[in-house]
């Protein structure tokens, strides 16, 4: 039996904050695939390796981890006030499927200086020297994104000392403006708290009543306090990781908080949106050794957060976690608020698995609704191959 050769794509392979992703301009995808639909979703998990049921991807792009297992499409925009539409799509590992429901805050981080090198942004508007303004229309969510991308000679600039914790190496800072980042779910009507309340009583059998704080921001977020489900909030990965009991109870949890806040209307849906809502816990400052032996004091940071992402404890923050934890931060009442001390806030340094972080806020309560104009972070990207990705033609 003949076999169809394989087909070549131009894609770039780039790290974005403490995330990796295979980047394509959708003008380059096969005819087929630049169109929502079966075919680019069967086409993206191939070129990533999926779905593996060794959990390794080894045939394909993909690092085995939900901050190695990304794609993002990008092209020029027709939006009024923006330069490229940027789209993501998280491959999952052993699954066949890729989860469009929301963004990724790490890869928005690089979003910028691909659309630069490839053209895809006015060059009028690159500065020769100094940083180029990107804005990015995120399609996902529907929302805008402001990169500030450094910019030397006319070329991206992708060296320089900033450091960022959970990545190995300095590089240059890109810092990035998430516009109204109170996402526009299905089912949730709009509202940044969908239930219409800071902290709600979750029940989820097996676990009994948590106070929860569930917010659509950035990307929608279930906190919960971290001892009343029997963490510290300084755990690294192995402890989460490792513990298939722990993962079901999350799992258990992320459902039926997803199921409250309007985003499934039944309890079978969430394991076909693993990408969202994301669950995460916090707690007081306390002092640890992060996973690379820094250590991290209890004075240096606001609080501690730990989130989940597809199924797994993350090992730094997510951007768009990030988000939420600076929108959350910001409002008095919240869980994460009352982590880090309570009151008025603009903005907050929290101690992740890798390290810390800092993210900021703009808040503002009219007429009894809480609204966040911006959320601002700074994150580093570059490039780490760039050419064609090879895909077998049955894809």
């Amino acid at each position: 039996m003949a076999h169809k050769p394989q087909i070549k794509i131009p894609a770039t392979y780039m790290r974005g904050g403490t995330s990796k992703g295979v980047f394509f301009r959708l003008q380059d995808l096969p005819a087929f695939a630049q169109v929502p639909g079966p075919a680019r979703d069967a086409l993206l998990l191939r070129v990533i390796g999926s779905p593996d049921p060794y959990g390794k991807q080894i045939d394909g792009m993909g690092g085995a981890t939900s901050s190695t297992s990304k794609t993002v499409i990008l092209s020029k925009s027709e939006r009024p006030g923006h330069d490229v539409d940027y789209l993501f799509g998280q491959v999952a590992i052993d699954k066949p499927f890729v989860d469009w429901s929301g963004n990724c805050g790490n890869l928005s981080a690089a979003v910028g200086a691909f659309a630069i090198a490839n053209g895809l942004v006015d060059v009028a508007r690159i500065a020769r020297d100094g940083v180029a303004v990107v804005r990015v229309w995120q399609a996902n969510i529907g929302k805008t994104i402001i990169a500030h991308v450094p910019v030397t000679n006319g070329q991206v600039q992708e060296t320089g000392n900033f450091e960022l914790d959970g990545v190995t190496f300095p590089a240059a800072e890109v810092k990035l403006e998430f516009l109204d980042p109170a996402a526009e779910e299905e089912g949730a009507g709009g509202s940044m708290f969908p239930t219409g309340q800071l902290v709600d009583d979750l029940d989820v059998p097996g676990i009994g009543v948590l106070k929860a704080t569930m917010i659509n921001a950035g990307i929608p977020t279930i906190f919960v306090d971290a001892d009343a489900i029997g963490y510290t909030g300084t755990e690294l990965q192995d402890a989460i990781n490792g513990d298939p009991v722990a993962l079901a109870r999350f799992e258990t949890i992320r459902a039926y908080g997803a199921l409250r806040m309007g985003l499934i209307s039944h309890l079978d849906q969430a394991a076909q949106r693993q990408h969202t809502p994301k669950v995460a816990f916090v707690a007081r400052p306390a002092s640890y050794v992060s996973s690379s032996g820094k250590q991290v004091k209890a004075e240096e940071i606001d609080l501690l957060v730990r989130a989940l992402s597809m199924g797994k404890l993350h090992h730094a923050m997510m951007g768009t976690a990030a988000v939420a934890i600076g929108t959350a931060a910001a409002i008095p009442g919240t869980l994460v608020n009352l982590a880090a001390g309570g009151g008025e806030k603009t903005s907050v340094r929290f101690g992740h698995p890798s390290g810390t972080l800092m993210v900021g806020a703009e808040a503002a309560q009219v007429d009894g609704e809480w609204s966040v104009t911006k959320a601002i972070m700074s994150r580093s990207a570059r490039v780490l191959m760039e050419g064609y990705v090879r895909v077998p033609g049955q894809a």
